[in-house]
Order: structure tokens, then C-alpha cells, then sequence
């Protein structure tokens, strides 16, 4: 069963003021217990992204990490509660205790001196993407034109960090605010992955995304709060025997509409 909830309260540990400043950690009880006394983990998940997390018809979250949390906590023995998180708060959201484990997450060495990842449990490609009639075929081409990206998100980064002196990034607080200003004309370009852009595709808008760029290879990851082993372990775990048997693969076709890669 899983339940929708925005996250517990409870106070700023010492233990995440010194992870966030880069400093060794005071000894902490072991999440994993914590988890396993309460019965529930709560898992972090962007529910503006689709076909990863969205507000299906019925009013509930659904997606391929929705599946993803469910499979995680039926691994542990326990109840998956959901915690709604944006791009921007997914880090602080773990830092601050606020989820235990976070779904959706690209893997780079800032994000690494504070979360452990997971091994990879998704396919995930980011690039550049736009309608037919605007010429980009290499990263030089974004100079003079302006692009649409979620503030906070991996593909920000990766934008930020590749294009060229004289790109116009427009930065969004959202994944819906961001996809909207591209539809409306509001940007003339859109940098996120291409699994979403398949997504929207399926809803036939008017302006239809093609990609111009492949800006990285970047395969969704989970992660714990950094020394977490224990967690992580069971996460691992979780994602294992999901590739094991099948179910990674079946969801792969159902909701990302590709196989899932044997590199994974």
C-alpha cells in the first residue's frame, strides 16, 4: 500500500549540518532501523515528470518510479509512503530527513559528498530538444537562441555546464512550468531527457520536440543519505532482483517505451 504525504516533521539533525558543510559525521542511529521500527519507508518522487512520476487521471501519482517505491518497500518487508519532492529539493529533502530513500537522481561527484547512490534502475538520456524548423546540430548552434530547463535539475547542470557563452538558459521552477514555456513558444528550446520527450510526444502537440543534441548519458539512479550503508544495501537489493526477474524490463516497455539496456 502506499500513501501520499508531503514528510514528517522532526528536527535538523547535527549529522546532516555537518554532511551538508563537507565535514566527517557524528555517530547517528542506522537509518534502516528506523525504517524497519516505523514499518514504512518514505520515498522521494518528482510527480511532474512524467512517464517517471505524474497525477494520473484518477488523481493518484503513477509512474515508473511510483512502481519503483512500491517494489522497494515490498523488498523490505515494509509500507512505500510517497513524499512529493520538485528538482530543486530533491537533495535537501534526503539531507534534512525528510525521505528516506530518493528516487530520480543523476549521478555526479557534487551530489556524491552527500548521498550514496544506487545502482541505476532506469534508461535516461539528456539532450537538447526542439521543433523541426529551428537549426541546432552541434552545441555552438544554442548561441543566440534561448532554452528552457528546470532550476535545481541534472539537466541544468549539464546545460549550464556545456553551452556556449551567449545561450539564453532560461531556468523554471518546475518540470511542468518548464515543458509549458516550451509548448507556448515562451522558449525556443528544451533541455531534458529523452524519455520525457517521448512522453510528450504521445500527447501530439502542436510543437513537436525532436532532439537536436545528445548532451549526456545519464541512467536514473536511487539514493540514501551518505553512510547509509545498510539502506543502500537494501536498495541494491531491491533493484537487483527486479532486473533479475523481469520486472525492470516490462516496466521499461510499459512506461519508457524502449527495452531496458543490458549495460544496465
Amino acid at each position: 500500500m502506499i500513501t501520499l504525504t508531503i514528510a514528517r516533521r522532526f528536527a535538523f539533525s547535527a549529522t546532516v549540518c555537518l554532511l551538508a558543510a563537507g565535514l566527517p559525521s557524528v555517530s547517528h542511529a542506522d537509518l534502516l532501523d528506523d525504517v524497519m521500527k516505523a514499518g514504512v519507508v518514505r520515498v522521494a518522487v518528482v510527480t511532474d515528470y512524467p512517464p517517471f512520476g505524474t497525477i494520473g487521471s484518477s488523481m493518484k501519482p503513477e509512474g515508473y518510479d511510483i512502481e519503483m517505491a512500491a517494489i522497494i518497500a515490498k523488498s523490505m518487508g515494509v509500507k512505500a509512503e510517497l513524499v512529493p519532492v520538485s528538482s530543486a529539493n530533491k537533495i535537501p529533502f534526503i539531507l534534512s530527513q525528510k525521505a528516506d530513500v530518493l528516487l530520480n537522481i543523476g549521478r555526479n561527484e557534487e551530489r556524491a559528498k552527500v548521498v550514496d547512490f544506487a545502482n541505476p534502475y532506469a534508461p535516461y538520456y539528456i539532450g537538447v530538444f526542439g521543433p523541426a524548423d529551428i537549426g541546432v546540430s552541434k552545441i555552438d548552434d544554442l548561441v543566440g537562441k534561448n532554452v528552457a530547463t528546470t532550476r535545481g535539475s541534472f539537466e541544468e547542470l549539464i546545460l549550464t555546464k556545456n553551452a556556449p557563452a551567449g545561450t539564453d538558459i532560461k531556468r523554471y521552477e518546475d518540470n511542468a512550468t518548464t515543458i509549458s514555456a516550451f509548448l507556448s513558444g515562451q522558449a525556443q528550446l528544451v533541455a531534458f531527457g529523452n524519455i520525457v520527450a517521448a512522453a510528450l510526444l504521445e500527447k501530439n502537440p502542436a510543437r513537436r520536440p525532436e532532439q537536436k543534441l545528445l548532451l549526456l548519458n545519464s541512467p536514473v539512479c536511487a539514493a540514501v543519505l551518505k553512510g547509509e550503508a545498510r539502506l543502500l544495501e537494501k536498495v541494491n537489493a531491491a533493484i537487483a532482483q527486479a532486473k533479475k526477474d523481469g520486472t525492470l524490463a516490462e516496466m521499461s516497455r510499459r512506461w519508457l517505451k524502449q527495452p531496458f539496456p543490458d549495460s544496465l
